[in-house]
């Protein structure tokens, strides 16, 4: 039985505490009014393009103005045109400045939303990966049950806190929720049969209570099989993860059109929702390859061998090639057809994260192909290791690319608190699949499968 160290419980509370120090300090030292925000943009010319973006749109106004002044003055009137392309460059100046001032009220919102949800989606991936190995009575992968069912002990604190922070953001994140914005545009009015707080937040709800359900039963099942006389506990399961997997299918795809494509209300796509399962699953099956060789070196699951982790390495090898196809079709496509509402969603990537944008697919692809193609490779532990370092970093960029450019735009940074977010879930994230993983013996007994799965050889 698996039994956390005492050293990794320190290391993961000092990760916690100095975390919530980090994100605390992002909140306090948010800007409060356009002259807070006017002296920090002024304080941070060595830090990023925030204020070569505000200069540059001073200096068009400016240059707006004297050209109306030029044109004016022949025609006899400078005085007059003077005055009011002065009391039109102000207002202009002030809605630039509010709006600027909005996205960096926003940033430690994103930067605890990206890292909530990032470790969240571990959580939940795991879970549906655990389904479709019940779901398709699979013979080589119950001896993993109890590791990934340690996994998805993260499931409900990370769910109820991802929940907390979509439902508080408000118009940080939404904007569908400001009504005098929806007033004006009828875009959004048309969307407000879905797009409504009410509705958004009852979604919410059914996915927490209906993803955290089934991890719940689903784990009791199992722990039952080990006392049970005969098979009902493993057909009960086999019967849970098929009705779940049905209600993930559509609910994964809500909850991707809920809590990320509706922060940009005008901007949609078809892949969307697949995408973001792409991310979610190739890294959560990342993290249990991971957990599994940590637990391998520990000599707690002697009856995993390298066939198991071969198989667990083809899998992030293949649907790291999945999410390159979904990712290069939503660009693809979108990019080619050239409409103004949908390219919009790239372009900002492309032009102030670009160094991230193009990185994330060198991380999510070239690198995995690199590592995994050979067969041999997906045996050897530290390769495996390697390409999951890799992916993780890769998809957790793609998270902060999910987030940053909707509601920051380009005034963002990867500073202290986004780091202070880092440290404090993962912390949290340790403790918690530590102390699931150490519930119970880490070998499942009572399992039809579980004598094929301890013998496969591949």
């Amino acid at each position: 039985m698996y039994t956390i160290s005492s050293k990794l419980k320190i290391t993961a509370i000092i990760f916690m505490i100095v975390g919530a120090l980090g994100l605390v300090y992002g909140f306090l030292t948010t800007p409060s009014n356009v002259e807070e925000l006017k002296e920090m943009m002024a304080s941070e010319e060595h830090h990023g393009d925030s204020e070569t973006h505000a200069m540059n749109s001073e200096e068009d106004h400016h240059e707006a103005i004297s050209e109306h002044e030029v044109v004016n003055e022949e025609h006899g009137a400078a005085a007059v045109s003077h005055e009011a392309n002065a009391h039109e460059s102000a207002s202009h100046d002030d809605a630039h400045y509010e709006h600027v001032l909005h996205q960096y009220q926003t940033k430690p919102w994103s930067a605890t939303f990206v890292n909530a949800f990032f470790f969240f989606m571990i959580a939940l991936g795991a879970l549906v990966f655990y389904a479709i190995q019940y779901a398709a009575s699979a013979g080589w992968s119950p001896v993993l049950f109890r590791v990934i069912e340690g996994i998805t002990a993260y499931l409900l604190p990370g769910s109820i806190i991802v929940f907390l922070i979509v439902v508080f953001a408000g118009t940080h994140f939404y904007p569908w929720q400001n009504e005098e914005l929806v007033a004006h545009d009828p875009i959004l009015q048309a969307k407000s049969g879905y797009l409504n707080f009410p509705f958004f937040l009852i979604r919410g709800i059914i996915y927490i209570i209906g993803w955290n359900l089934y991890r719940h039963f689903s784990r009791k099942n199992s722990l039952a099989q080990e006392t049970a006389l005969d098979l009902a506990p493993y057909k009960r399961n086999f019967k849970l993860a098929v009705f779940f997997l049905m209600f993930f299918i559509v609910t994964e795809s809500t909850m991707a059109w809920d809590w990320f494509m509706s922060m940009t209300p005008h901007w949609y796509s078809t892949l969307f929702a697949w995408y973001i399962f792409a991310t979610m699953f190739v890294s959560a099956i990342t993290v249990i390859a991971l957990v599994t060789i940590m637990l391998k070196k520990l000599n707690l699951v002697p009856f995993i061998n390298d066939s198991h982790l071969h198989d667990l390495a083809k899998f992030m090898f293949a649907f790291s090639v999945f999410w390159t196809y979904l990712w290069f079709s939503q660009f693809m496509l979108i990019w080619y057809a050239n409409i103004p509402e949908e390219v919009t969603y790239f372009i900002i990537r492309i032009q102030e994260y670009n160094l991230l944008f193009f990185g994330m697919l060198v991380l999510n692809f070239v690198f995995p192909i690199l590592i995994l193609i050979n067969s041999d490779y997906k045996r050897i532990p530290w390769f495996v290791i390697m390409a999951g370092v890799l992916l993780l970093a890769g998809h957790y960029i793609d998270v902060f690319l999910l987030v940053m450019p909707s509601t920051v735009g380009p005034y963002w940074f990867f500073g202290i608190t986004e780091i202070g977010g880092l440290l404090f879930f993962l912390g949290l994230f340790i403790l918690v699949v530590g102390a699931g993983l150490g519930k119970v013996a880490l070998r499942p007994k009572g399992n039809p499968f579980i004598v094929e799965s301890e013998n496969y050889h591949y």
